[in-house]
């Protein structure tokens, strides 16, 4: 138990191999903590559940790897027991890299990486490399664009290059979450297609939205509506490039644009009848992409379209003191040691930062390194006492697993999911 940890050494980031050997096969509560756990099991099985739904849905799909930034669950995300996939996106250029350093182009596991932010002058010449690199086991390199500057920093590129090439560019749709990206009908819009149509350096692969708006959902129709807004703002993307095309008398005949849509709430919502539904002629194949399915969080229960039991991820921590009578009303409070650091400070439509498995308390506030469980009511048969550990499901679980050196790995079919079985290490940088 606590009192025979085997201490290990904080002073260098320890390899996945020594982290493997000093943890697997210990249970959770010999775990020094805050700790983040994922259940492989669920972890796996959401990861089949969204290429359900993408194959009910007629489409391909891209799976975003920024909430775990890990080479064993991109594997879970690209193969699962319904389906799979080769198309990636990701967040920043460690993950790009990390997933050529992690023999993931190498074995075949991925072939298509979409770098998923509008693209950076700074950033180039590494994407131009790591291009280069992937191009040897059949990958490509595809990039988001929002703005003429980003035509003129690929031209600039590929006019040094003996051997220019043409780099495959989905145009970032603002379908109006004004997150990023451009929105038909505008003239900001068309004078992007213009510069892209008539570059030397570009090819339109197809057009890019994200719903962030979506996360709003709380009913599978209102994550339709919003995946029906998506499709519709993607398609008129592609509409009116066609016709700017025809103005400037380029020929884009037999071109078949990708109509990339998607958030996880969206993505959730994605069915035969969605598909049905979509009256418009498409101006080409659709492409689902989602990136938090595979964990989840506190954010997406409340969406209302997926249940806790699909939660993968929860913190472990520790109760450090205990208040009788010092909260609202008189209720308890508790000191944890998991803060801000440990859990982000996001909140959502719950209020808290987090709720407490199993029980009615949340964690209700949050300083940098500790947090303070709280609830409404008496304690009743909740009563915690200090050095009692408790599991929490936190709002948002990309901001909550960025926090963590490594992951403890458990699955519910083997010791009830209380052993470790796996230790995976993040990705971490820009």
């Amino acid at each position: 138990m606590h009192d025979t940890q085997t201490p290990y050494d904080f002073t260098t980031l320890p390899s996945k191999s020594s982290l493997v050997s000093h943890f697997v096969g210990r249970e959770l509560d010999e775990l020094r903590t805050p700790a983040l756990i994922i259940d492989r099991k669920v972890f796996a099985e959401n990861c089949a559940a969204m290429h359900s739904k993408a194959k009910q849905w007629g489409t391909a799909f891209r799976a975003h790897l920024k909430t775990h930034k890990t080479v064993e669950g991109t594997r879970l995300q690209m193969i699962s027991s319904a389906d799979r996939t080769n198309a990636v996106v990701v967040s920043t250029l460690m993950e790009a890299w990390e997933v050529a350093r992690g023999g993931l182009f190498k074995d075949g596991t991925v072939k298509d990486l979409l770098y998923g932010l509008p693209i950076a002058g700074n950033k180039v010449a590494d994407l131009s490399h790591l291009w280069d690199e992937v191009a040897q086991d059949g990958g490509i390199i595809r990039l988001l664009i929002d703005h003429p500057d980003q035509i003129k920093f690929l031209e600039e590129c590929e006019s040094k290059r003996q051997n220019p090439r043409k780099w495959s560019v989905f145009v970032k749709i603002d379908g109006g979450q004004k997150r990023a990206g451009v929105s038909p009908g505008t003239s900001t819009f068309d004078n992007l297609v213009n510069a892209l149509l008539i570059s030397p350096a570009i090819s339109i692969y197809g057009f890019y939205a994200h719903a962030g708006n979506a996360y709003a959902s709380t009913s599978l129709d209102q994550a339709s509506s919003f995946l029906s807004a998506e499709v519709e703002s993607v398609n008129a993307g592609a509409e009116l490039t066609m016709k700017i095309a025809s103005d400037l008398g380029v020929d884009l005949a037999g071109r078949s644009f990708v109509l990339s849509v998607g958030s996880t709430p969206t993505a959730h919502a994605a069915s035969a009848e969605t598909r049905a539904k979509l009256s418009s002629l498409l101006q080409g194949s659709l492409e689902l992409h989602a990136g938090n399915y595979p964990m989840l969080d506190l954010q997406q229960e409340h969406t209302n379209l997926i249940d806790r039991s699909k939660v993968a991820q929860r913190v472990r921590v520790t109760v450090v003191s205990y208040y009788p009578g010092r909260g609202l009303n008189g209720t308890d409070e508790v000191l944890v040691d998991g803060g801000a650091i440990a859990f982000s400070k996001d909140t959502g439509p719950s209020g808290s930062f987090g709720e407490v498995i199993g029980t009615n308390w949340k964690l209700g506030r949050i300083s940098q390194e500790h947090g303070t469980l709280t609830r409404e009511g008496p304690v009743g048969n909740e009563v915690l006492k200090v050095g009692d550990e408790v599991e929490i499901i936190g709002q948002h679980a990309c901001l909550i697993a960025a926090a963590y050196p490594w992951y403890y790995v458990v699955d519910s079919d083997v010791s009830g999911g209380k052993e470790v079985v796996d230790v995976w290490v993040p990705w971490k940088g820009w």
